[in-house]
């Protein structure tokens, strides 16, 4: 039942704070002080947030639904109401417009619309973990790089080498925007090269010996599991795609009668839609599955739930099953393999690099390599599915 004014009047406190909804996230929270304060529940990267509204009276029962309302438009364009919502607090502040977090905040509101669901995720809690407890408050103008080594150094302190190099990096993206906004004159993350641990970068494990791909797939294909994780397993190095989108996958977006799926945009780590030509094994395997989650939205469903894809660790858990270490095979590693058996027979890097959906530096030169690889991936991508039927065969 909706609130009204009447019915706030009769809530009275209690020992414990509670809450009473109205519509749409919008819910008003009575403390035992006695106190009401609108709060809107709302959901950002499938996690659950909630942001504060201001007190009732004040804030009367149509006001605080204009407030959701703006909350959910903010949401409507991919923004997060409640880092909004602090970026607008901060600009009110005398001279916040040029602390690090002001400036760091609209450099992240003015490109996240560029970024994947897992980027603006990982790059919002680098921020608010690591950077802004030490770095916001500071003018940027004024930031010293003894100040960013310092922050730097508590991350190294936790072993995260490879989340530091990426803080100073993003720093560094944060200060050349405040540069061109005339806001900063230098860029201090140059003056930290070398200044911290070199971390070193891990391969996804893979095989590639094609004696050991043979008893791989020999493997998934007497998989005994779940029958939509095996299909999973079986169309991974078929297709060769990240692990995200294949787990992601959703019906609407494969054309079986034409072989085809076409990955959208907004799921691709390039922000470009791909489109992977599928061999007539990956349909065989897709129509076989689609009698059991045809009419869910995914093509690997959540054994729990079909309105969420099987979870990131299903396919790393089917290896595990299979025998296969995590340093043996990952599900990222079908990727290398295709790769590296695909530049072993001859296909031209070109092709390789595009069907691995690897983004080209020049947006004119990634239109034109759309165009002019597509016969030629399919022809591979038909290949590739025979040569893995006769690596399975051997014995």
């Amino acid at each position: 039942m909706l609130l009204s004014h009447a019915k706030l009047q009769t809530l009275k406190p209690r020992s414990k704070i509670y809450r009473k909804a109205d519509s749409h996230g919008l819910a008003i929270e009575v403390r035992p002080n006695g106190t009401k304060v609108w709060r809107y529940r709302f959901r950002v990267l499938g996690k659950p947030s909630m942001l504060s509204l201001g007190e009732y009276p004040s804030i009367s029962l149509s006001e605080a639904r204009r407030l959701r309302d703006e909350a959910k438009q903010q949401l409507a364009r991919g923004l997060d109401p409640a880092m909004q919502r602090r970026l607008a607090r901060a600009a009110h502040v005398e001279s916040a417009g040029n602390t690090f977090a002001v400036v760091a905040l609209e450099w992240f509101s003015k490109n996240e619309s560029k970024w994947t669901l897992g980027s603006i995720k990982r790059t919002r809690r680098l921020f608010e973990k690591d950077l802004f407890p030490w770095l916001g408050a500071l003018p940027i103008a004024e930031m010293k790089p003894a100040q960013l080594l310092h922050a730097l150094r508590r991350i190294e302190g936790r072993g995260a080498l490879e989340t530091a190099a990426r803080a100073r990096a993003l720093v560094g993206q944060v200060f050349r925007y405040a540069i061109g906004t005339g806001r900063a004159e230098r860029d201090i993350s140059q003056d930290l090269r070398g200044a911290l641990q070199p971390h070193v970068t891990e391969h996804f494990a893979s095989i590639t010996d094609p004696r050991d791909v043979g008893g791989l797939l020999r493997a998934i294909h007497s998989y005994s599991g779940h029958f939509g994780t095996r299909c999973a397993l079986m169309l991974a190095p078929l297709v060769f795609v990240r692990p995200g989108n294949l787990r992601k996958a959703e019906w609407q977006e494969f054309d079986l009668d034409e072989a085809q799926w076409r990955i959208p945009a907004e799921k691709m780590k390039s922000r470009r839609p791909h489109l992977t030509p599928l061999s007539t094994q990956a349909v065989a395997i897709l129509r076989d599955l689609q009698s059991l989650t045809g009419r869910s939205r995914y093509v690997f469903p959540s054994v729990r739930t079909g309105d969420r894809p099987m979870s990131e660790n299903t396919v790393n858990a089917a290896l595990r099953r299979l025998g296969y270490t995590k340093n043996d095979m990952t599900g990222h590693g079908f990727r290398h393999m295709a790769s590296t058996l695909l530049h072993e027979q001859g296909f031209r890097h070109e092709a390789i690099e595009r069907q691995l959906a690897h983004a080209e530096r020049d947006v004119v030169s990634a239109t034109y390599n759309w165009a002019q690889y597509m016969p030629e991936r399919k022809r591979m991508m038909k290949a590739w599915a025979n040569y893995l039927d006769g690596l399975r065969g051997q014995s």
